[in-house]
């Protein structure tokens, strides 16, 4: 019997893409997607060393140039005591960047935490979680800030105040902490609820996968599964909406702080300093045109990221 002659040219079989890199390629080619990446990378940048490049302190003064109009010295101009609002800006970066990261990772955990619990153990943890994410859902946002503020603010300050007095810690009279914990706690409070109902239709849909059975039958506890297989699963939709989250946190941010009960002056942030351009922008303009256009180009540019990142992960959904 003759042979069977081989064929010159093997069958190479082309690697395996991987789902981050095809979403990645998919991503690519999403212009407005790499717009926004682009932009939330370069105020992520002014957030960390902005402060650093910055022609001046957020706090020094100037009396001789107040409310001066935008020139080379001074490109957003001066505020009403003299201080470089390009400066200011710069510096609102950081504490738009640092709420928006802090809130929405602590938010991020109670949610994925008490989604995954109520999605894969079901009643009586599903009736009583969901129940919770309504009741949280159900009160208005800013309400509750102004609730947590009012209440807690005052006899912290005071501790501190007297912390301060016996122990002459000059930490102690830092009080712009206070501000930024009652803002990450109580923003916190207000954005874990869609976290936990996405996370939880997500752990709905995975635990009756195949994989999952076969975890069970191999004895693999509960825990190890959820953190092993039904969480990493999951992850995909949660990666769209933290992205969304991140805008929505720096915006909440800022509006509370323009209604003053978020950080407060002199720390600069964009509310506070749309709050006091909005009193003189008919004579002064860029008071409050410069945080009005950052604020409104981050929270545009993680909308065009957080749409980009939904259709690269999930392609089927986008068409």
């Amino acid at each position: 019997m003759s042979a069977i002659p081989l064929s010159t040219t093997e069958a190479v079989e082309e690697p395996s893409v991987s789902l981050w890199r095809d979403a990645w390629y998919r991503l690519k080619r999403n212009k407005l997607a790499i717009f926004g990446l682009i932009v939330v990378l370069i105020l992520a940048f002014t957030a960390i060393f902005g402060p650093y490049l910055t022609p001046y302190d957020y706090l020094s003064q100037d009396l001789n140039a107040r409310n001066a109009l935008p020139s080379m010295s001074h490109l957003f101009g001066t505020d009403d005591l003299g201080r470089d609002v390009f400066s200011r800006v710069v510096f609102g970066t950081r504490t738009a960047f640092l709420v928006a990261v802090i809130v929405t990772f602590f938010a991020v955990l109670i949610g994925l935490t008490l989604g995954a619990v109520a999605g894969f153990f079901g009643n009586p943890f599903d009736r009583v979680i969901m129940w919770l994410t309504d009741v949280t859902m159900s009160v208005p946002n800013l309400l509750l800030v102004v609730v947590i503020n009012a209440s807690l603010k005052s006899p912290i300050t005071r501790w501190m105040e007297a912390r301060y007095l016996e122990t002459l810690n000059p930490f102690y009279r830092q009080t712009i902490w206070v501000d930024f914990i009652l803002v990450f706690g109580s923003m916190a409070l207000i954005s874990w609820p869609p976290y936990a109902r996405l996370v939880r239709a997500q752990v709905l849909s995975i635990r009756s996968r195949p994989y999952i059975t076969a975890a069970q039958a191999l004895g693999l506890s509960n825990w190890v599964i959820i953190k092993r297989y039904v969480v990493p699963n999951a992850l995909g939709p949660l990666i769209v909406s933290v992205s969304a989250g991140l805008g929505t946190a720096m915006v909440l941010e800022s509006a509370f702080s323009f209604l003053g009960v978020g950080v407060n002056p002199p720390t600069p942030s964009w509310g506070n300093m749309i709050s006091d351009g909005l009193r003189v922008w008919q004579h002064y303009p860029h008071l409050l045109a410069a945080p009005a256009a950052v604020l409104g180009l981050a929270s545009v540019a993680f909308s065009f990221l957080g749409d980009g990142l939904n259709d690269a992960l999930n392609p089927r959904g986008s068409k």
